[in-house]
């Protein structure tokens, strides 16, 4: 059997709410900061330069920070969820597979994934673990956390650089989802297509899984 895991952001979680929260903290149209988001992914860059453009030199910690305080923060509900989220991962389960969560995300995010009561084994985010994709000690990391050969894992993401790449570096076999605008944008970059799996959907996983 195999231990599957998952990114979080554009593989479980829908990053609408995301976007939407920071243009309206930042007071600008939402497609404005949305656009710029497609237009940072397109060149390779961090998705985060996005909100840099809108405001240079903004300390992204501290606006952070003072999100939380104001009680706009970070925030996942079950609407968040893509739909084939739970019925895949509890179907991996049914049929004797690991489901792990493990992305780049902040512990926040690591409670409230959590809180959600998902079918999976064990969630962790890179803030938790103080290391980020595609270094790779996070893969080590989640080697560890797995307690599996890296090669009985299978790294589920969106991202060819951040999520499939890294992780064949470590060893581990990867499925690439064809979702998102990393997903879409990068369907054909070669390190997607070097994927041990390429999915539209994590229902597919199912089968490949066997």
């Amino acid at each position: 059997m195999l231990t599957f895991a998952f990114d979080v952001g554009e593989t479980i979680v829908r990053d609408d709410r995301y976007w939407a929260s920071w243009a309206d903290w930042l007071d600008v149209p939402r497609h404005t900061l949305s656009a710029l988001v497609g237009a940072v992914v397109a060149q390779g860059r961090d998705n985060a330069d996005a909100v840099r453009l809108l405001r240079p030199g903004v300390d992204l910690a501290a606006e952070y920070d003072a999100r939380e305080a104001a009680g706009r923060g970070e925030c996942i509900e079950e609407a968040d969820l893509y739909p084939d989220v739970r019925p895949a991962l509890a179907a991996l389960r049914q049929a004797g597979h690991r489901v792990l969560i493990a992305g780049n995300q902040t512990r926040r995010v690591g409670q409230l994934l959590r809180a959600l009561d998902l079918p999976a084994d064990g969630i962790a985010t890179s803030g938790e673990w103080g290391v980020a994709k595609p270094d790779a000690a996070f893969f080590a990391r989640l080697v560890r956390f797995a307690e599996v050969p890296p090669d009985r894992i299978v790294y589920v993401g969106d991202h060819p650089a951040n999520d499939v790449a890294p992780a064949q570096a470590a060893g581990l076999r990867t499925a690439h989802i064809r979702r998102g605008p990393w997903g879409h944008l990068w369907a054909d970059d070669p390190a997607a297509a070097a994927a041990d799996w390429r999915v539209g959907s994590l229902s597919e996983l199912v089968d490949v899984a066997g």
